[in-house]
């Protein structure tokens, strides 16, 4: 008789009861699917197998400490900010991510987001709308900014980097990379200029686009002092995770007019809470930041594909081990078994 294994899902974010999960876990897993505000029977942590893990739960030792037969955590997304690595470790559980599901769809906005401030789509929209007839006229608008031969610099050169990267040159940007755990060569594959250190790509780059994990090392590692080293009229771009921009560092630039433009699709605390002086400003419409500040709500990521491909992935993930012990995505592989390669 084929074995089935008890997965968990402590915080879903989907409403149509796991149609396409279950279909994915066919015989193999049997799904007990929750929404966060919903409780999980304390009785049932034991004898949960897998847990599929979105943004909102935090998987701490005090949780994973109730499950006595857990042997893999997926992250239902890139981020695992939410899990502690090494308390899975010691217990031997396995800490996968799903990075393969967005990789287009944040690049391509990232891309946008460049076209949106250097072309100034919002902006003439904008002033087209607010009187078609007489507003119709370029003289009327300051001029926009050709994309080729402008220079990029991007923090993090993984799939969402390298994605970035091949559609910059395609506009015929100059792209310059840093990313210290990147191995030597990838930039000669991938024809893109590479630096040693973060204030080295500041200092020669026109626009700043951050594409780095959220880790101890790279948290407010985006600060004030980093961006006045960008030269003056740069403009910024954070599709990545909020903690690593610090936000008042942003507002500074941004209200003394250093930093001409940044966009934002990622903030510390989702929705923001307490709100960052930066947000406030474009709450309140204010002048010197009007035409300069471009927000989305955490849907770089977001399609009708993307959506598809996460949930399909984080459970053939957890399928894929517990059926036959095949580990992908591994991210704690480095805690499990130390001294090993994986590279």
């Amino acid at each position: 008789m084929m074995r089935s294994f008890r997965v968990l899902s402590p915080d879903i974010q989907y409403t149509d009861g796991g149609i396409l999960e279950k279909e994915v876990a066919a015989d193999h897993l049997e799904l007990d699917l929750f929404r966060w505000e919903e409780e999980v029977p304390a009785k049932e942590f034991a004898e949960y197998f897998g847990l599929l893990v979105w943004h909102i739960a935090t998987i701490d030792a005090n949780y994973m400490d109730q499950l006595k037969s857990c042997r893999i955590i997926v992250r239902c997304g890139v981020g695992f900010d939410n899990v502690d690595l090494k308390a899975a470790a010691e217990r031997g559980i396995a800490i996968c991510n799903t990075p393969d599901y967005g990789t287009s769809e944040v690049a391509d906005h990232t891309i946008g987001m460049i076209l949106s401030l250097e072309r100034q789509f919002v902006s003439y929209h904008n002033f087209v709308q607010s009187e078609p007839f007489t507003n119709f006229s370029h003289l009327k608008v300051p001029p926009g900014r050709r994309l080729r031969g402008r220079s990029i610099g991007l923090l993090g050169m993984g799939r969402i980097g390298t994605a970035t990267a091949l559609r910059a040159k395609a506009f015929g940007m100059r792209v310059v990379i840093y990313d210290p755990y990147l191995p030597r060569g990838h930039e000669i594959a991938v024809g893109v200029e590479r630096v040693e250190s973060l204030e080295e790509l500041c200092s020669q780059v026109n626009i700043l686009s951050i594409h780095t994990p959220l880790t101890e090392e790279t948290h407010g590692i985006i600060n004030e002092k980093l961006l006045r080293l960008l030269p003056k009229d740069s403009i910024l771009i954070n599709t990545a995770r909020g903690p690593i921009l610090d936000l008042e560092g942003v507002y500074n630039v941004l209200k003394d007019g250093y930093l001409r433009a940044a966009a934002i699709d990622v903030f510390p605390t989702e929705p923001p809470n307490p709100m960052p002086r930066l947000l406030q400003a474009l709450q309140n419409n204010e002048t010197w930041l009007q035409q300069r500040l471009l927000v989305t709500p955490h849907t770089a990521w977001y399609s009708d594909d993307s959506v598809l491909d996460l949930r399909r992935k984080s459970v053939e993930t957890v399928l894929q081990y517990l059926k036959d012990n095949k580990l992908r995505n591994c991210v704690n592989a480095h805690l499990l078994w130390p001294g090993q390669s994986f590279r």
